[in-house]
């Protein structure tokens, strides 16, 4: 006897907003929570060979401050209104993700818009970031057994730099990176037109 269901039909909008910002909009009503995600399409495929690991150093860096948010304001406000967040990179996008009490949906949309219009890109914020992903590797990668293997896989499987090189980079082009080199960064694909934000809400 087989058994099968059905699952029930994704209710999905999708909206291209004048400044190229794509919003996905889902409704559910099951709890009474929203999930906000936005994605920004760059990853370590975007980077420069003699300058590594900057698509990583961002997921980190936007956590720094903006102009109406204080360092570790982000993680503050989203603590307080009882929710939680992360980021990831990866070769091809990093992503920014909240989960929020859904009466705290205007939060979340203004935390991510203050920092994509205004992210404090610092000399002081480079500087102790940089150390903070000198200690991830550290501690993911260079202290774990078999903890390079799989930047050795893709080594060996892929022959472009785009993709062969590690998303946590490397710590020498990190060391060598002026503030000036970050902001450029920041002000090329951190804009409306290359991201989406998604967000599921009652």
């Amino acid at each position: 006897m087989t058994h099968s269901f059905k699952l029930p039909p994704l209710d999905i909008e999708e909206y291209a907003l004048a400044n190229g910002l794509r919003v996905v909009l889902n409704r559910d009503t099951v709890a009474p929570v929203v999930s906000l995600a936005v994605y920004y399409n760059v990853g370590s495929r975007n980077e420069r060979a003699d300058r590594t690991g900057f698509a990583h150093l961002f997921e980190h860096m936007m956590f720094q401050g903006s102009e109406n948010v204080p360092k570790a304001g982000h993680f503050q406000h989203i603590m307080k209104a009882g929710g939680t967040m992360n980021g990831t990179t990866s070769s091809e996008r990093t992503n920014y993700y909240e989960t929020l009490p859904a009466n705290q949906l205007p939060l979340g949309l203004w935390l991510e818009s203050d920092r994509m219009r205004s992210l404090a890109v610092t000399q002081e914020n480079l500087d102790n970031q940089r150390e903070a992903v000198k200690e991830e590797k550290r501690l993911r990668y260079d202290n774990q057994p078999y903890g390079q293997i799989f930047d050795l896989i893709n080594e060996m499987i892929y022959k472009n730099f785009a993709n062969s090189h590690s998303t946590i980079g490397s710590m020498e082009h990190l060391d060598e990176a002026s503030v000036e080199d970050v902001q450029e960064f920041f002000r090329i694909y951190y804009a409306p037109n290359n991201a989406a934000r998604a967000v599921r809400s009652v």
